[in-house]
């Protein structure tokens, strides 16, 4: 099979695209035949050997996958079924989507939503997964139309575009935080209300809360976006924190917390029950507009992730990225 195998040898992470024996493909319940990957920032990391993602090598990179199912020992899963797996450790501990055929646990598979092709489940893929988790998340604290604005950071992203997106759709008024002003167009094609320069967030705080701006937020950014976001957060209003682009350290204070009833919401895409991932995608199946999905939604062939991967990590991908895999 065709595909990218990472190998470490002496303390240095090579990469290189080939065949690779499937003789090598480690156990697993469910064989796939992949025809669809995508590139999230994460992929960007392991395919340029950033230390902290790939945990055991050789490693087929790729977090998500999308195809038809080959072979399986699980009576859930047919062949010919059409079937999805994001996260759960693929490209970290378990071999990803890059190669033309992949071998996972039952528990990892998720059946294709009939609303979508198996190249629009990658349009989705992890980044579409979390922006659907973070806005259920959302919704479950108390969030509902009608309030202050929702803002969203990192909109031009992956996570970022569909989350405007599916925010706009129920009727929020959305507005898209990013540092790419000249992608105002693409964004307010989404649905965004207004756009606004990341840095009006991100700017030094000048006391512990500012005035009161949002009923709600979905954060991909994390650091001092994240600080500016829970200072500004109006009453009761909670942020759905997904991301670190901008850094890992919060500098912040108990006092949006106490004073405001501010709520900070952990939103994890790896780790998920099964049960739990067919309710996200089935949360997608009714509220995601298949047009607009396709309208943001690049696609590449296995050879170009290099370039492509060097991309995003630079922030220089708006939407999402399909990988044509077989």
């Amino acid at each position: 099979m065709r595909g990218w195998l990472v190998t470490k040898s002496d303390g240095r992470i090579e990469s290189r695209f080939g065949e690779i024996d499937d003789a090598w493909l480690p156990a697993g319940d469910v064989r796939i035949r992949v025809h669809w990957s995508s590139l999230n920032y994460k992929d960007g990391l392991a395919m340029t050997g950033s230390p902290g993602v790939i945990r055991s090598f050789p490693m087929v990179p790729g977090i998500d996958l999308a195809g038809v199912v080959e072979e399986s020992a699980s009576a859930e899963f047919a062949v010919g079924d059409a079937v999805v797996v994001t996260g759960c450790g693929l490209s970290e501990k378990y071999w990803g989507g890059y190669a033309e055929v992949a071998r996972v646990p039952a528990s990892f598979v998720v059946p294709v939503p009939g609303v979508f092709s198996l190249r629009q489940a990658m349009g989705i893929g992890t980044a579409g997964f979390t922006a659907m988790q973070c806005v259920d998340a959302l919704e479950r604290h108390g969030l509902r139309p009608g309030g202050r604005d929702v803002v969203v950071t990192g909109a031009a992203g992956g996570v970022g575009s569909i989350a405007v997106a599916l925010l706009a759709r129920r009727g929020y008024r959305v507005v898209a935080s990013t540092g790419r002003l000249e992608e105002a167009a693409y964004l307010q094609g989404l649905g965004a209300a207004e756009v606004m320069d990341r840095a009006e967030l991100s700017a030094p705080a000048t006391r512990p809360m500012e005035s009161e701006r949002w009923s709600g937020a979905v954060d991909t950014v994390g650091g001092d976006t994240l600080a500016g976001l829970i200072r500004t957060m109006g009453q009761g209003g909670a942020v759905a924190a997904c991301g670190l682009a901008g850094g890992v350290a919060l500098n912040t204070t108990v006092f949006p917390f106490i004073l405001r009833g501010v709520s900070l919401l952990g939103v994890n895409s790896v780790e998920v029950a099964n049960s739990e991932r067919r309710r996200i995608w089935g949360l997608l199946a009714e509220g995601l507009d298949v047009g607009l999905l396709d309208s943001l939604t690049a696609e590449i062939g296995l050879e170009e992730l290099p370039e492509w991967a060097g991309r995003v990590l630079a922030g220089q991908v708006r939407g999402r990225v399909v990988v044509r895999v077989s």
